[in-house]
């Protein structure tokens, strides 16, 4: 776990995050104290979209696009 402070993090972000697409863990942190960690992103369930899986759930009447009646002030 590399731990670099905010100028630092800043001036070389581009390398940092080549380290953290390597595996790498990465701190950040501000007068001597971590304030953040760079993670490596895990995609948990990507399954791919399939088209019209909420086919037949979503209603659209016909006159929804009908003017609204006025409203009494």
């Amino acid at each position: 776990m590399a731990v670099f402070n905010i100028h630092d993090a800043k001036t070389h972000f581009s390398k940092l995050l080549e380290r953290v697409l390597n595996g790498e863990e990465v701190v950040i942190a501000k007068a001597g104290k971590p304030v953040a960690r760079i993670l490596p992103f895990v995609a948990e369930d990507l399954s791919p979209r399939i088209p019209g899986i909420d086919k037949g759930k979503v209603i659209i009447m016909p006159d929804f696009d009908a003017p609204l009646p006025e409203f009494d002030l």
